[in-house]
């Protein structure tokens, strides 16, 4: 950042805004990908980095929102505010389409512009006063959003950590789920399953310690099910499989990675009517104060399109394309296993978590980027834990997964 000279105002910086250690993980990365592209104008760059999607929403949605959007030009189809806790046949759609009999009544869906989005409005519901722990690794909006509403200390360069964070370690050697019996109570535990970065889906058992973990500490659970549609195995789709979830547990989800919704925008954050503060009062009431306060509700276009995904023959459309990503994260994961490379993940999620023993993240996204022209994301990026890792996604045409593969075949013969 250049320095700026002349006028300036008496107003301080947020101290917490100083506090953050870097630019965010993935603005960042954006920008060493145009200077790869500056330096290499003719070379073809890959990007298996920022896990955005890539396969066209198939028509019976697109159809939906540009009806919609068509009908809004008609006296009779014009809509104008709508409820900000989102369309109420939306949010009774996403009640029985993603929880079935787990007793989400459809009046504790609150539908958003996407989980990142709810991940700032819950951290602002919460405050700065509350404790947190965090997954290490970790999408970084948790830790970064923390950083800025005050919840933490500062940044110590000794361990690559924040003052007054718990960090519950998840790698191969505790099978990516933390050591409770090792975790310091705090008040709120971000927990995201399948992970960003990781891809483990957490089993059955292990979200039954943590919901039990909770209960016992008086904490509220914040758990991110946005690639709950990538769960192949018996994992959890929610946490409110767990019995008792609902008197500890947020669940926030998205459109984006299971319906292309990345550049629509659309996704809910579950409140239940048992989730109550120490003096009882439902928490529900207060986030709603936030959302009615703060957001003036979804897109309705987005909305139209979000009910269709979830229609029968919307659902269906929606999984070809998940699946789509799922043979391409199959793909990637042989691909480094062929070198020897151990890899994680690629199964129950669109992300593929590859270690590099003895080397820095970031010396292994510089190398895999200046030989082959294709952009990973460094596992430091997402916490201490990430050193030594690179996260690749599986996000991408076919035919790019597949060049992919052959450069990376030929960087480590």
């Amino acid at each position: 950042m250049h320095a700026v000279t002349g006028h300036y105002t008496r107003v301080a910086r947020n101290i917490n805004m100083e506090r953050l250690r870097n630019n965010y993980l993935f603005p960042e990365i954006s920008v060493l990908e145009l200077e790869h592209i500056k330096k290499y104008p003719n070379a073809k760059v890959i990007s298996l980095g920022i896990g955005d999607t890539t396969e066209p929403i198939p028509d019976i949605v697109t159809l939906s929102m540009a009806d919609y959007a068509r009908a809004l030009s008609t006296r009779e189809g014009y809509r104008g505010y709508g409820a900000e806790q989102g369309n109420k046949a939306l949010r009774k759609a996403i009640a029985e389409t993603f929880y079935g009999d787990l007793e989400v009544k459809d009046m504790e869906v609150f539908v958003s512009d996407g989980s990142q989005c709810d991940i700032s409005r819950l951290q602002l519901l919460l405050g700065s006063n509350v404790s947190v722990a965090v997954q290490d690794p970790i999408f970084p909006a948790y830790m970064d959003s923390s950083v800025i509403i005050g919840q933490s200390g500062d940044y110590q360069d000794e361990t690559l950590k924040y003052r007054n964070v718990e960090y519950m370690t998840c790698g191969p050697k505790n099978h990516f789920f933390p050591n409770l019996s090792t975790t310091s109570r705090t008040d709120i535990i971000f927990f995201c399953s399948p992970n960003n970065p990781t891809g483990h889906a957490a089993s059955r058992e292990q979200l039954e310690q943590l919901v039990a973990f909770a209960r016992e500490n008086g904490s509220i659970i914040v758990y991110d099910s946005a690639y709950s549609a990538y769960i192949t195995d018996e994992s959890p789709r929610s946490i409110y499989e767990i019995p008792g979830a609902r008197e500890v547990a947020i669940e926030i989800s998205s459109f984006s990675k299971f319906a292309g919704f990345t550049g629509v925008r659309l996704g809910w954050t579950v409140v239940p009517e048992e989730l109550l503060y120490s003096n009882k009062v439902p928490i529900i009431n207060d986030f709603n104060r936030i959302v009615c306060t703060c957001f003036n509700g979804a897109s309705s276009i987005a909305q139209a399109g979000g009910l269709t995904c979830l229609s029968s023959e919307g659902f269906q459309a929606m999984l070809a394309v998940v699946d789509y990503y799922k043979e391409n994260a199959k793909i990637l994961v042989d691909t480094f296993a062929s070198l020897d490379l151990k890899a994680y993940g690629g199964v129950n999620a669109p992300y593929v978590w590859v270690h590099f023993p003895g080397s820095r993240s970031w010396d292994v996204f510089a190398e895999i980027l200046e030989k082959t022209h294709i952009i990973t994301v460094p596992g430091s990026g997402f916490g201490p834990g990430g050193e030594g890792y690179i996260r690749v996604t599986a996000f991408g045409h076919r035919e790019t997964i597949l060049e992919a593969s052959t450069r990376l075949r030929s960087l480590f013969p």
